[in-house]
């Protein structure tokens, strides 16, 4: 058994997240996670919402309320949505949390005791009515190089070039509809160029090991080839306070040094909550973290891999004292670097880039409140951006839904259940098996293999397309052996052993289906007679800040008594009463509705 630590991207919390952000960090993370624990890793799945940074600032004055209020708001619907989609973790927490700043600044601490960080002047934008620095995305003005207006401080979209604030023509704040100031002020840099060797050892020691996805190592190792000081802080009013500079409320850590740390810190919260719980120890998350032979996978869209392969392990690299200036660990020891970057490409929209300003956006909440969890995990799983980016329709999504969920899936444990139910009320004894019946269940039980090695090496897709072909190979038996003719006395022998052939392919498919479908893996295991308690769900917990007492809900849940990754015998005698689906059939009329919500046709 071995320690897996499932790391799960940050999830911002200026507002409800779209179908394209849980293709990217949530259902493939949460396959995986119930993967390994079904074959008896210890796995430690963990995140929560990113809540500091410019855009809260920006979205709670739109609002009128305070950015603590926007992130509480923004936090309880994205949990909600999380829950409701399936996703297991052991602990979704927060990064306004007592203890997460607490992590973040020792962290920060070890970093900068060690001499990876160090105070440079730099030139930064402030937007001139708030004093806040402006991202360059929050800047615009006029292309220098090809003219064109709406221009951001870090690209124009019209001609594709790079640029920098300062190079706009007439440059405003999208906060304020004001110029900003250009200033030099000084920040906390993370020293990249003093960590570069050492990160350029660990990416070739990956890269040697080949189970990286080829886009994300490419990527990795090219951003070695121009490395600079990176700022660690911001001139910003909302976010965790720089340790020494207490005396400079404006000065607080990037956001995006802060929500990396989260990983640690979530784990480290993990075991202190358990710890008053009375269960374990406070120190637990160090089997995750200190443990050489621990494993860890972090899961992210494309546009996170900078943060993923270069800032955070980097950050690890010089809080181990492990670059070119040495040094020794901190208080939490030496911290283990990524095991995986798994990054997952984009999911477009009927051929549009997510935009919820455009309306070009499905968020999670909307789509789960008129369809299935499980028909958003199919579809994700089936056709989500894994290794290129991917297009979701509701054309295909009703398509997928009614021809492979309702009509090859579905189908098939219906009319199990039903001939069971009809023949028998029970599950049937076998007599002897004749080799199509062998042949199935040997083909089945192989999936256990086939099918897991693809999802232990992050090939969701291939594994679950694998596992439909099982589904059709199942079907197919079915019609070749017509169990619905053998109606005869001298029959039923025969009826009986196909009918326990049949429900035990079914119910070994339903096993390994349980971490691609868990709601309908748990409704379908009760058609065949079992609890429904075959995939563990997530459960929202009321709590409270261990430090201060802030209200806030969580996403935990208690996922050891999972079935194992393995065939599991029927019990003839159970008994089966006459099922009802297990998925819902869509009408058509679906595609023109959703469509017209998004003002692409006429209603």
């Amino acid at each position: 058994m071995s320690k897996i630590l499932s790391a799960v991207a940050w999830p911002y919390a200026n507002g409800p997240r779209h179908i394209g952000h849980v293709a990217g960090f949530g259902v493939p993370s949460d396959v995986f996670s119930r993967y390994m624990r079904m074959r008896g890793h210890d796995v430690l799945m963990v995140s929560g919402t990113d809540e500091h940074g410019t855009p809260i600032l920006v979205a709670a004055d739109k609002e009128g309320v305070t950015p603590q209020e926007l992130a509480d708001k923004n936090n309880r619907i994205i949990v909600e949505d999380l829950v409701n989609l399936g996703l297991s973790y052991d602990l979704f927490t927060r990064t306004t949390t007592a203890n997460h700043e607490q992590v973040v600044q020792d962290l920060f601490r070890g970093c900068r005791d060690n001499g990876y960080m160090v105070v440079q002047e730099t030139p930064v934008a402030i937007d001139p009515q708030t004093g806040n620095t402006l991202p360059d995305r929050y800047i615009e003005g006029t292309c220098p190089i090809c003219g064109a207006a709406g221009a951001r401080g870090d690209q124009c979209d019209t001609c594709g070039n790079q640029l920098d604030p300062q190079d706009l023509i007439n440059p405003i704040s999208k906060v304020s509809g004001l110029p900003p100031e250009f200033k030099t002020t000084e920040h906390y840099f993370l020293d990249l160029p003093q960590l570069a060797g050492a990160l350029g050892e660990w990416l070739d020691s990956v890269e040697e090991e080949g189970k990286w996805r080829p886009n994300v190592i490419s990527f990795s190792k090219h951003l070695l080839e121009d490395v600079r000081p990176r700022a660690m802080s911001r001139d910003i009013s909302w976010g965790i306070p720089v340790p020494g500079w207490e005396d400079k409320p404006n000065k607080r850590l990037y956001v995006w040094f802060d929500a990396v740390v989260g990983y640690l810190s979530a784990s480290i919260e993990w075991a202190r909550r358990r710890a008053a719980a009375g269960e374990g120890s406070p120190e637990d998350w160090s089997e995750w973290w200190t443990n050489p032979e621990a494993l860890s996978y972090y899961f992210m869209g494309k546009d996170n891999i900078v943060f993923h392969s270069q800032i955070w392990p980097a950050e690890l690299l010089a809080y181990n004292g492990e670059g070119a200036k040495g040094g020794e660990p901190g208080a939490f020891g030496r911290l283990n670097l990524p095991t995986q970057v798994v990054a997952s490409e984009f999911l477009t929209m009927e051929g549009k880039k997510f935009s919820s300003s455009k309306n070009v956006v499905i968020y999670v909440r909307d789509l789960l409140s008129r369809y299935q969890a499980d028909a958003l995990r199919y579809f994700i799983s089936i056709a989500g951006p894994e290794t290129s980016d991917s297009d979701f329709t509701w054309s295909e999504f009703v398509r997928r839904n009614n021809s492979e969920l309702v009509a090859g899936w579905g189908n098939l444990v219906n009319r199990t259940g039903a001939m069971i139910a009809k023949k028998f009320g029970e599950i049937p004894a076998a007599g002897e098996r004749e080799e199509i019946d062998n042949e199935l269940l040997a083909n089945i039980r192989a999936g256990f293999d086939t099918v897991g090695d693809l999802i232990g090496s992050h090939q969701q897709r291939g594994a679950l397309a694998e596992l439909m072909r099982l589904v059709g190979e199942a079907n197919a038996y079915v019609a070749r052996t017509e169990p619905f003719k053998l109606k005869a006395p001298e029959e039923q022998p025969r009826l009986a052993t196909v009918l326990n052939t049949l429900i035990q392919a079914v119910s070994d498919l339903n096993t390994m289906m349980s971490v691609f479908l868990p709601h309908s893996s748990n409704v379908i295991d009760k058609i065949l007679g079992g609890d429904g308690t075959i995939a563990p769900m997530p459960q929202l917990v009321e709590t409270e800040d261990l430090d201060n007492g802030h209200p806030f809900p969580i996403i935990t849940g208690d996922y050891s008594n999972v079935r194992p990754w393995e065939p599991r015998e029927v019990v003839p005698g159970t008994p089966i009463a006459k099922p009802t689906p297990a998925f819902q059939k869509l009408d058509e009329s679906v595609v023109g509705e959703e469509l017209a919500r998004l003002g692409l046709v006429e209603e």
